[in-house]
């Protein structure tokens, strides 16, 4: 406290309520190629439904990654996803011949959301031939919306029995009216536009009531249903004396490719506006490329109408460009490639960093050895706070009857040796309900799975194998079903057998790590283990930072390690622990060299690999007492 220089009396505060913070260890990480979604991000996806909409659901091209993620799901709620992609994959845009990727919200924003993107007035949000599929529609005035167009004298429209129905109007142009407009002629009903040019519009169905010259047409935008009335003037900028800034935007999936069905409406953004400052009642921007980028998951703006020659002025005093024609634009030039090693790894650079992204448990999903050595050696050991879990190459297991644990043993022998690495030995063939097929899925997704289910029935130090916490979900069957000699095969290199027995499911059985040197962390519940005792105590420790190496500061120390390490011992984790923090290790030269030293011992739990079960035949009237301690 600060030294008074007069009398008077001084109140502080010292906090000394410290304690030890709790930890994640469900949260899973995974890098694949999917046909949608941000490109270079990471991304928080909590249940299936939500990967489906956020990076698209699975094709033959990426249903390896999505069932993945998606298996990992079924065991838990706490996954980030990052969309790999190669920089030849592109965004749909209106000037489909000005191709350009537009990775993520961060480039955007960066670089387009300004305009003057030279891509047209809009572009698919993500890249990936699945924004070819999208339409916007926008309604830019009243006019748009709806008006009424007059016959020229002379021309006439007959009743047809069957087929396409012309209505000629000849020698006068037809304002307002494009493909897909709704027309009302006479006491006809509205029909839809198939087609328009100068001189005539063509209507889907004939009429029911011939009409003659000068009879008035009634016509609407096509959209004109999904709004409650035409866009006009908003309040906001009524209020600074301007007029005519609204507009209506729709987004439609026009060929079926998003939602299944053709036409679809994805959204709608009613009376947004054209001036860059007007604002809701409640204060939010209702400017519409704003409005677009902070909701839509589908679209950017790029540019305004070209018509449009004061949109996105401010609101005081301007009077907006009434465009009279309206504005339905199909997005083109989106393109999809496949993703290489290297396209994975750059994914794969976002979780390098523990202070910045909080992860446990990363799957590989189908990868090459390239990439499983590279997020083992650059990701895991680099944060020592995960763990990687993969699976063999499709090609060991799938159609290769006779030599699967040779050509696992043989993937294996291809990776280097880590105990913050779990390799399993299968493939599973699931169903897609997607597509309606069956598909051979990699089984690390399930594997990482069991680990979250026994983080929430048990806890981390617990194996993740077994029949209680190593059941397998969503499975016909294993692509391969390894036998006792051939799992021994696998155990012995360190790949973990996944095994069906009649009755009993599928089950994980083993719960080796890739540490090839015989030693505890061999095991994945001691890998684990190590890995919440040392990010929990690591925590704890920083609030020792800078504060003076003395009796007060290791007592401190111990105080907060030591009820720590009781509960887990309590909870079966360790058998026994000792803390050291005292001056046998905090020397005057640790001290002299502003350094603190903190010992913690564990004798770590260990799970059962192997059951010898003795039974003993003795003669009739021999007691008990006197047999066993022999055997």
């Amino acid at each position: 406290m600060a030294f008074q220089t007069s009398p008077g009396v001084n109140v502080s505060e010292i906090d000394a309520t410290t304690s030890i913070p709790t930890v994640s260890t469900t949260g899973g990480a995974f890098v694949g190629q999917f046909q949608w979604g941000p490109v270079g991000a990471r991304t928080l996806i909590e249940q299936e439904v939500q990967l489906a909409t956020q990076f698209g659901k699975p094709d033959a091209n990426t249903y390896t990654s999505f069932f993945t993620a998606a298996n990992f799901l079924a065991y838990g709620n706490n996954l980030r996803v990052t969309r790999a992609a190669n920089t030849t994959t592109k965004n749909a845009t209106a000037n489909s011949a000005a191709a350009l990727q537009i990775k993520n919200e961060v480039v955007y924003e960066a670089s387009y959301f300004s305009g003057g993107g030279g891509f047209g007035e809009f572009a698919a949000r993500y890249p990936g031939a699945l924004g070819n599929s999208l339409k916007v529609g926008v309604c830019g005035s009243a006019n748009v919306y709806s008006s009424n167009v007059t016959f020229q004298n002379g021309a006439t429209a007959n009743a047809a029995a069957i087929g396409d129905l012309v209505i000629n109007t000849t020698g006068n142009t037809v304002p307002y009216v494009l493909q897909g407009d709704y027309v009302k002629v006479g006491t006809n009903p509205y029909l839809q536009v198939s087609s328009v040019n100068a001189t005539a519009i063509t209507v889907n169905t004939a009429l029911t009531v011939a009409v003659t010259g000068g009879t008035s047409i009634l016509r609407k935008w096509e959209y004109a249903d999904q709004f409650d009335s035409a866009p006009g003037t908003s309040s906001y900028t009524s209020n600074k004396l301007g007029s005519g800034d609204e507009l209506h935007i729709i987004v439609i999936d026009e060929d079926g490719y998003v939602s299944g069905t053709p036409g679809t409406v994805l959204e709608k953004y009613p009376f947004v506006s054209k001036a860059s400052d007007a604002k809701s009642d409640d204060g939010s921007s209702i400017y519409y490329p704003v409005v677009l980028f902070n909701n839509s998951d589908y679209v950017y703006w790029g540019a305004h109408d070209s018509a449009g020659t004061n949109w996105g002025n401010t609101a005081p005093a301007t009077t907006f460009t009434n465009v009279t024609v309206k504005r339905s634009l199909s997005l083109g030039g989106g393109t999809d490639a496949p993703v290489t090693d290297g396209d994975i790894q750059l994914g794969w650079d976002l979780y390098k960093n523990a202070d910045v992204v909080d992860v446990s448990l990363l799957m590989m999903g189908e990868a090459s050895s390239t990439n499983i050595n590279y997020v083992i050696g650059n990701v895991a050991e680099v944060r020592k706070d995960c763990v990687v879990f993969l699976s063999p190459s499709r090609a060991s297991v799938v159609n290769n009857a006779g030599s699967e644990a040779d050509a696992v043993v043989t993937f294996r022998n291809l990776l280097t040796s880590s105990s913050y690495a779990f390799m399993d030995g299968g493939w599973k063939y699931q169903y897609d309900k997607y597509n309606d097929t069956y598909r051979y899925l990699p089984l690390n997704g399930d594997i990482a799975g069991c680990a979250v289910r026994t983080d929430t029935s048990r806890d981390p130090w617990f194996s993740i194998a077994g029949y209680d916490r190593g059941q397998i979900k969503n499975i016909v069957k294993l692509a391969w079903n390894p036998t006792q000699a051939e799992r021994d095969t696998l155990y012995r290199s360190g790949v973990n057998p996944v095994v069906t027995f009649p009755g009993d499911g599928t089950v994980l059985y083993g719960d080796k790590t890739l540490q090839s040197k015989p030693s505890a962390f061999d095991r994945i519940n001691v890998r684990r283990l190590f890995i919440v005792l040392e990010k929990v105590i690591a925590r704890a420790s920083k609030f020792s930072l800078f504060e003076f190496n003395d009796e007060f500061t290791r007592a401190q120390f111990v105080s907060l390690v030591d009820p720590f390490l009781r509960d887990v011992q309590g909870r079966r984790g360790v058998y026994d622990y000792r803390v050291v923090c005292d001056t046998t290790n905090n020397t005057p030269e640790v001290i002299d060299s502003n350094r603190f030293v903190g010992d913690i011992y564990v004798k770590p739990a260990r799970s059962v690999n192997f059951i010898q079960l003795n039974f003993v035949a003795v003669r009739t009237g021999v007691s008990f007492d006197e047999i066993v301690g022999k055997f």
